[in-house]
């Protein structure tokens, strides 16, 4: 009775892992979210991996270990949906009190998921890791600390700064973001919107050693795009202010030109470079301004079109042919 009464209480830790064709590193990804699973032994655990359409041997390998491996619970996209969309498919599909989201090229250490847990424990509903060294190309890390900090400067909501998607987040704040209906979400951002209390975990990010990166400069600066127009409306607020302040200084430029037209001959072309500087900068700025008002109408578009977060074209869920034969005995 009492080893019943345990297992009832011993809680559910999902690990969410988002994979595009990473064959190279799935083998040592299961035997090290198996080696957490071992040293953290007051929990279960399940693997929740969403392959974003790989078009390697990453669906094949999950395969074979899931075998093997009951926790193991793969979903295979009908395309590549992007990857803050299969991360947050991935969140809601996972059944644990907390979700932790690990990166399949393990430059985010999982032992740290122990770590996790402990302030979990005390409290914390969102426990993340900063990330204090990394090596990578250095134009890369410094557009990486550009973006996070002018995201942080641009957001109506405190985001952690050098932190990324290796986070815990507890089972209430999986359910908040059922109610986002963003179809570009940056879960960085909305995660940190909807409160409660937070804690970050400072380490030293390995470097990749199989495999290529997902993300180049310009990927990273579609990401920043992402992250200020579905963070932040400080944007539109700050291209108001700019707009008011252009017309004040159009107007005083109009009445200097004005008593100048006034009180000497006007015969003299003058002011021509003026002009066009004027012309040449009143139509960049537009044109940028115009830009980034279609960011926010296609936002708009998107989430009134609605749809899906992604779509599953195959499935290896021991858990869901439990739970269906489980209905059909009920049933009968």
């Amino acid at each position: 009775m009492n080893g019943t009464a345990e297992q009832i209480k011993r809680r559910l830790i999902s690990i969410s892992v988002p994979v595009l064709n990473e064959e190279g590193n799935i083998d040592q990804l299961i035997l090290r979210l198996q080696g957490v699973a071992r040293d953290n032994p007051a929990y279960d655990f399940e693997f929740v991996v969403t392959d974003n359409a790989s078009t390697d041997e990453t669906f094949a390998k999950l395969a074979e270990h899931a075998v093997a491996e009951p926790r193991l619970r793969v979903f295979k996209f009908s395309r590549n949906f992007g990857f803050q969309r299969s991360i947050l498919f991935n969140l809601l599909n996972t059944r644990g009190d907390a979700a932790v989201q690990v990166d399949a090229d393990l430059q985010d250490p999982p032992e740290l998921i122990t770590q996790f847990l402990e302030k979990w424990e005390r409290g914390f509903k969102v426990v993340y890791g900063i990330r204090r060294k990394r090596k990578e190309n250095l134009a890369l890390l410094w557009a990486r600390k550009i973006h996070y900090r002018l995201l942080r400067m641009l957001s109506e909501v405190e985001v952690p700064v050098d932190a990324g998607d290796f986070r815990l987040i507890d089972r209430s704040v999986i359910e908040h973001l059922r109610s986002f209906e963003d179809r570009s979400p940056y879960l960085r951002g909305i995660i940190a919107s909807i409160g409660y209390a937070q804690a970050g975990i400072v380490y030293d990010r390995a470097e990749r050693t199989v495999g290529k990166s997902k993300f180049n400069f310009f990927k990273l600066l579609t990401l920043s795009i992402d992250g200020v127009c579905s963070q932040s409306t400080k944007p539109l607020q700050y291209i108001t202010m700019f707009g008011f302040a252009v017309c004040g200084i159009s107007i005083l430029l109009m009445v200097a030109y004005l008593i100048d037209y006034i009180f000497t001959s006007g015969t003299d072309p003058r002011g021509f470079t003026t002009l066009v500087l004027l012309t040449l900068a009143s139509i960049g700025l537009n044109a940028a301004f115009v830009g980034l008002l279609g960011e926010y109408i296609g936002r708009i578009f998107s989430t009134v079109r609605g749809g899906p977060v992604a779509i599953v074209s195959d499935r290896i869920d021991s858990f869901a042919i439990e739970h269906e034969e489980n209905m059909e005995i009920r049933s009968k």
